[in-house]
């Protein structure tokens, strides 16, 4: 299949443009395509672990600039607004997540506290045994159970590295509680995406590098939709998959140059 014309892109950030602090192949010819081109786009990750400030900043240092905080939408953000809608301002959260989780969930009016009746669970890298001991002990006293996401694994530099879902794996396993996700392929982060570009799922094109949450979620809601393979998934999960992107490329160089004569 080829590609329709789109008035709009979401993309996802980790494996898709870059791995830890390293730009992967044809990430800043995709940006200076979509400016010539005048796409309004946004970024969008299951990553709660930062801000969408430290996004910007960190491209922002990798020359990419111009990217406003609005453009940035995380599982943290889609969680926090989540949490606006549900609970009144200063209600307590329990937060096992990185410190950008814990800054959204602050912004959007809350209090980040050991003991809450809502637990919300995140990235953190520096997860403890008594982190997860804590949040279980609130779930089994009847807490509400929010996840930001369930990617089991993170693309770095070394390697495939784990995910918050391998956080939340454990924390279910312990508490005997399954949460409600708010990140790819739930609904509500695409929503989100759509809502601030103003266009419409038909006319928007997603850009991932998971099959099962970037593509699923995008198909699912009607999108066209390109599975880079510079991160998650391999060619293999491609051939076995009964879901199938609308194309495939090894790196947003190849869909640059798949584009170039537009």
């Amino acid at each position: 299949m080829t590609l329709a014309q789109f008035s709009s892109v979401i993309m996802d950030m980790d494996g898709v443009i870059w791995r830890g602090d390293t730009f992967l192949p044809g990430a800043l010819e995709w940006f200076d395509w979509l400016r010539n081109h005048q796409v309004p786009f946004v970024l969008a990750t299951n990553n709660s672990s930062k801000t969408p400030q430290d996004y910007v900043s960190k491209l922002t240092k990798m020359e990419v600039s111009g990217i406003e905080p609005w453009q940035i939408i995380t599982s943290g953000t889609t969680t926090a607004d989540t949490l606006k809608r549900r609970y009144a301002p200063g209600t307590p959260i329990h937060v096992l997540g990185g410190d950008g989780l814990r800054a959204v969930v602050t912004d959007a009016g809350f209090v980040v506290a050991d003991d809450a009746m809502v637990v919300v669970v995140g990235l953190d890298p520096q997860l403890t045994y008594q982190k997860l001991k804590t949040a279980t002990l609130l779930l089994r006293r009847g807490a509400d159970y929010i996840a930001s996401n369930v990617d089991r694994t993170l693309p770095t530099l070394e390697g495939l590295t784990p995910g918050a879902g391998s956080i939340v794996a454990a924390l279910s396993a312990a508490s005997d509680r399954e949460p409600e996700i708010m990140g790819k392929p739930y609904p509500a982060m695409y929503e989100t995406a759509l809502s601030r570009l103003g266009t419409q799922a038909r006319e928007t094109l997603m850009i991932g590098d998971r099959l099962d949450t970037d593509i699923a979620g995008a198909y699912a809601l009607g999108m066209q939709t390109v599975l880079v393979l510079s991160g998650v998934a391999t060619r293999d999960d491609v051939n076995t998959s009964r879901l199938q992107p609308t194309v495939v490329f090894e790196d947003l160089a190849g869909l640059v140059q798949s584009l170039g004569h537009r």
